[in-house]
């Protein structure tokens, strides 16, 4: 087969969150297929081209469109059908760039990655019909905002949460009606989709781990760190950090005064960077490579209450033996039983307690170190993950001609 991929941000080797999900599928199907990119990318990203070059045999790349200011976004919002959430990342060069490299390479299928993606194919008259146009949804956006207004209420992000959810609807659904198969990463995002939709034609394709680059063997836990890594430029993780420092990491300090939180990832806002303290909290920023922070930490926690989709960083940290604690939500697709191969809590204090367990009993440290990683080993490899990708992709293909 020939595949297009078309990612939001560029998909390399050092990249952290989903976006390393996109890599991998390009790495492992290059392998039997001829894969090509079309991406965005920032000037700090160039270096990293060498990383994708050896697994494309075709890759264009653009700038990101301009940033929209708080007036073009009201503006939008009021008089655009067209929401706000896939506006911030349209581009007409990007839309065109689509429609020329279809026709040009007459490809089997076109994959969208993250749901903004999807415009690129929807509508879209420059893409043959024999082509499959595959999106693939890390994340609904409809349901993403539904949970924000559940949560937040008749606050301003309740509301506007609301609003954004309302104008959301009927766009994102429309839009995977167009296509030929959606992809989600999860059972239960599959299911959130065909709650709104039961006749779309949904696979679920779960992430995956390298797990021979993420192992237990380098660990060496520095006293009673806890690790979360994360995207901040993605707002579940921005709001999961902030509720673990004001709800949960408290409470974790009265039983473990000497505890030390990591906050690791790229685009940390500054009201991350303004939770550091010296001894207490540590926001690093982007990191080339997240393991030697796994390596150090005795227990990672994934505290998200907001979104949806697959956590790949509760599949890194058990692959390299790191006990996990994480809200049922941060859990989704793993498939774990709770305690035996990770530890799950919806509420501050039960959150509270499985973190000091994990940092103070050994037993039960080792317990779900072990059982952990041989979960991700028998489950999350790349290779299984993309080998059930390709046979979807082929059976999709198939079918379309």
């Amino acid at each position: 087969m020939k595949i297009l991929f078309l990612p939001k941000e560029f998909p390399h080797a050092r990249v952290v969150g989903g976006p390393i999900i996109i890599y991998n599928r390009m790495k492992y199907l290059s392998q039997n297929h001829e894969v090509h990119l079309l991406s965005f990318i920032g000037e700090e990203q160039r270096e990293f081209l060498p990383t994708v070059e050896r697994y494309c045999q075709r890759i264009e790349l653009l700038p990101f469109p301009k940033r929209r200011g708080a007036m073009r976004n009201i503006v939008d919002f009021l008089f655009f059908k067209t929401p706000n959430y896939m506006l911030t990342t349209y581009s007409k060069a990007y839309r065109d760039k689509v429609a020329e490299m279809a026709r040009e390479e007459n490809y089997d299928c076109i994959i969208s990655e993250y749901t903004v993606m999807g415009q690129y194919l929807y509508r879209n008259k420059g893409i043959p019909v024999e082509t499959v146009k595959v999106m693939s949804v890390h994340e609904c956006y409809t349901t993403a905002r539904y949970k924000v207004w559940k949560a937040e209420g008749f606050s301003r992000e309740g509301i506007e949460a609301y609003l954004y959810y309302v104008k959301l609807k009927d766009y994102e659904f429309r839009m995977y009606e167009s296509a030929d198969l959606i992809l989600t990463l999860t059972q239960e995002g599959k299911e959130e989709l065909l709650g709104f939709n039961p006749d779309l034609n949904v696979e679920v394709v779960p992430h995956g781990v390298d797990v021979e680059h993420f192992h237990p063997y380098a660990r060496n836990p520095e006293g009673n760190v806890i690790v979360f890594l994360g995207n901040f430029r993605h707002e579940p993780n921005v709001d999961a950090v902030l509720y673990f420092c004001a709800e949960i990491f408290p409470l974790i300090k009265i039983k473990v005064p000497d505890a030390v939180f990591y906050a690791v990832g790229q685009g940390p806002p500054s009201e991350i960077l303004g939770l550091a303290q010296e001894g207490s909290v540590v926001v690093t920023g982007y990191v080339p490579d997240v393991k030697p922070y796994f390596d150090r930490a005795k227990v990672s926690v994934v505290p998200v209450r907001l979104g949806g989709g697959f956590r790949g960083k509760a599949l890194e940290a058990m692959a390299c033996g790191v006990p996990l604690v994480s809200t049922s939500l941060g859990a989704e697709g793993i498939g774990g039983r709770d305690r035996e191969h990770l530890l799950i809590a919806d509420q501050p204090e039960g959150f509270a307690e499985g973190v000091v367990q994990v940092l103070t009993d050994d037993g039960m440290n080792r317990k779900l170190s072990v059982n952990g990683r041989k979960l991700i080993e028998e489950k999350f490899s790349w290779q299984k993950g993309v080998e059930k990708l390709e046979e979807i992709l082929k059976q999709a293909v198939a079918r379309k001609n």
